[in-house]
């Protein structure tokens, strides 16, 4: 079953939204480190150089029980509801951030209302980032990891935002290949295909807030360490789907990535797997971890999926 499902269409993107997309984002960069090959080489080498900080804020600890386990040599926070019984599932949920920047609030944030609202357990791995291990090996262990987790508890929801979003379906089709396969697959504006070589893209690019083809492919480049860059392992979109669970997509038609979201719906339809497309008008790169009414709409419908099925 392949399924298409837009928001209600409103006149104009909430105040919030624009806010947002035109304020808030270019003061703090917005997409200006990834328009070019040289601001992008800076931005990656400058993250490389600094001390990694990815541990939760502490604020969060308020709303949920957080906890660390190392899995594979990674760490692995858990986030759960405060409430002693015990989680109705568990989800793993890989960040965003082009395979080279950090976990950031947002993504806390997303975990921490998954955990609250889904009572799940929701883990978040810190996965190497740029080159420090490189795709092949990320793919790997995070597989190992997945497998691990169903092994333990009988069941896995996969997912993830942008780049984490691809490395959520990366995962997912390795699973798939050890004879394992997640429950469901829930995927945030995710980086199929780190070509970004549709004519559309293009077009897209001077919409998108947030992403460039040309910093986004230096990024990639950075990240396969060597892989061919059309890989399954970093450009998911090219593998084989068949026998993988339920996909849910959330898309805006204001991102540059999402002409291949729409691609992985029609390979979907043709390999048999089930895939539901939620795409918002003008929306930009991973509204849903916006604080907008957009976002706010896109969670609920995200935490209906997990409680639901």
């Amino acid at each position: 079953m392949v399924r298409a499902v837009t928001p209600p269409a409103t006149s104009r993107a909430s105040l919030q939204n624009r806010l947002i997309v035109h304020v808030v984002l270019p003061i703090r960069g917005g997409k200006r480190r990834y328009t070019s090959l040289e601001r992008t080489s800076r931005h990656i080498a400058a993250r490389a150089a600094r001390p990694t900080r990815f541990t939760p804020p502490r604020r969060l600890r308020r709303r949920v029980a957080v906890s660390r386990e190392d899995r594979q040599g990674w760490p692995v926070y858990s986030v759960q509801p405060l409430e002693i019984r015990p989680p109705s599932r568990t989800v793993l949920y890989f960040h965003g951030g082009a395979y080279v920047n950090e976990i950031t609030r947002s993504h806390w944030a997303l975990a921490a209302r998954i955990a609250r609202e889904a009572s799940c357990r929701c883990l978040v791995p810190i996965y190497p980032l740029g080159a420090r291990t490189g795709a092949a090996q990320v793919v790997a262990t995070g597989s190992e990891i997945a497998a691990q987790v169903i092994e333990q508890t009988g069941e896995l929801v996969v997912a993830g935002d942008s780049a984490g979003g691809g490395l959520a379906l990366a995962v997912s089709l390795a699973l798939r290949d050890s004879g394992l396969t997640p429950s469901q697959i829930i995927l945030v504006s995710p980086w199929l295909d780190v070509r970004i070589d549709q004519p559309e893209q293009r077009a897209l690019e001077r919409r998108d807030a947030m992403l460039a083809v040309v910093g986004l492919r230096e990024a990639a480049r950075t990240y396969a360490c060597g892989l061919p860059l059309d890989d399954p392992r970093i450009s998911p979109l090219n593998g084989e789907l068949r026998g993988l669970p339920p996909i849910t997509v959330f898309t805006g038609t204001n991102d540059i990535l999402n002409p291949d979201s729409h691609r992985l719906r029609e390979r979907c339809s043709a390999s048999g797997v089930s895939c539901e497309l939620v795409e918002a008008p003008g929306m930009p790169h991973v509204y849903p971890l916006m604080p907008t009414p957009e976002g706010r709409g896109a969670r609920r419908r995200l935490v209906e999926l997990l409680v639901d099925s």
